[in-house]
């Protein structure tokens, strides 16, 4: 596969050659071009010994400033015609989504890039291959630590945009190359800029999530994997998640990361901590945990359906005892009215003496 960049019009059937996204560069990974007037062209670059492909993914070396080793990459062509491929060195970095490349045509190396030399060009015939010398020099003033660079294979193929211009669309694939000049070694990490937000479920029943952002900067002079932990609210969640891959950094690199934990119940403050446990890689491929570094952040988590359901509550309740309130003072007031009237009716009784001359009647 490959990544292809097309530039604007320069001129009409002009050929414009395009500024190459690249892609990963490790080894084993097969390239495609496909011209108008040709066939599609195949090939793959790994690394290799003086015979042939040596099962490496990369090219690593450990080195004192000042000291040469030579090395080798193997170009196979896949195609059923010969192809002419351009050989480029170049420095490396990763991007912010934590993906490898080196720098495009026509961008000049400042770093590693310019260690390593390798032929301009190489021609090979159909499904043939070709093993290409790499001579990797460290200069005397070379910082310790860890440098990263690529060296790519590629091939420029020719297309039509839709208005009828001729587009030149150049297409390559490499493998990385990591230098370990020797010294003194510190690998370091920090984590920094810490943020957090909690999402509401809003069954009162169930409890959120909440998601932390953070960045893990690698201020020490080695190339660092980073993974860890966040924990908040009694939940955790391990980074990288279930399938994903250890986030490479190398020195100086800062990488923005984002890790939900789920199931957190709001609590108005929920505190979230970060613990990151970088693992330094040795040139021969081993690893080595360093101690872990360890960020908190403070999250609003306000528990409105809680408070909500809480509202309702409290207003059920006082309405219930709104309504007996109301009951006792109506019955009160209905039994009030009653012993008046009873008072009434006993004032308008006659006395036993006047009922008697009453119906005795008068003269």
């Amino acid at each position: 596969m490959s990544v292809q960049t097309r530039l604007p019009r320069m001129a009409r059937r002009a050929v414009t050659l395009a500024a190459l996204i690249a892609l990963t560069l490790t080894g084993g990974h097969v390239a495609f071009a496909a011209d108008e007037d040709e066939a599609t062209t195949r090939w793959s670059v790994e690394p290799a010994d003086a015979e042939g492909a040596d099962g490496r993914t990369a090219i690593n070396h450990e080195l004192d400033p000042g000291e040469s080793v030579e090395d080798h990459i193997v170009v196979q062509n896949l195609s059923p015609h010969e192809v002419e491929f351009q050989l480029t060195a170049a420095d490396g970095f990763f991007s912010r989504t934590g993906r490898f490349d080196i720098l495009p045509a026509g961008e000049e190396s400042v770093g590693s890039g310019t260690w390593i030399d390798v032929p301009e060009a190489v021609r090979i015939g159909p499904l043939e291959s070709a093993v290409i010398p790499v001579s990797i020099t460290v200069p005397e003033n070379a910082e310790p630590g860890d440098h990263a660079a690529g060296i790519t294979a590629s091939v420029l193929s020719t297309q039509s945009a839709e208005d009828g211009t001729s587009v030149g669309v150049e297409s390559r694939v490499g493998v990385r190359v990591t230098t370990r000049v020797t010294g003194e070694i510190t690998p370091s990490a920090t984590v920094t800029s810490l943020d957090g937000h909690y999402a509401v479920a809003w069954n009162p029943f169930r409890p959120g999530d909440l998601t932390v952002t953070f960045e893990v900067v690698n201020d020490g002079n080695t190339r660092l994997l980073a993974e860890g932990q966040v924990a908040a609210g009694g939940a955790r969640s391990d980074f990288p998640g279930p399938g994903g891959s250890r986030q490479e950094l190398l020195p100086g690199d800062a990488r923005s990361l984002s890790v939900v934990v789920r199931d957190v119940w709001p609590t108005f403050f929920a505190p979230a901590q970060v613990s990151l446990v970088p693992t330094m890689v040795t040139m021969d491929g081993n690893t080595s945990q360093l101690g872990p570094v360890v960020g908190e952040v403070w999250v609003w988590a306000v528990p409105w359906p809680q408070l909500i359901l809480l509202i309702g509550l409290l207003l059920l309740i006082a309405a219930v005892a709104w309504g007996r309130l109301r009951s006792r003072r109506r019955i009160a007031s209905m039994l009030a009215e009653a012993r008046e009237a009873g008072r009434r009716d006993a004032t308008q009784v006659p006395r036993s003496g006047d009922s008697s001359e009453s119906e005795r009647g008068l003269p």
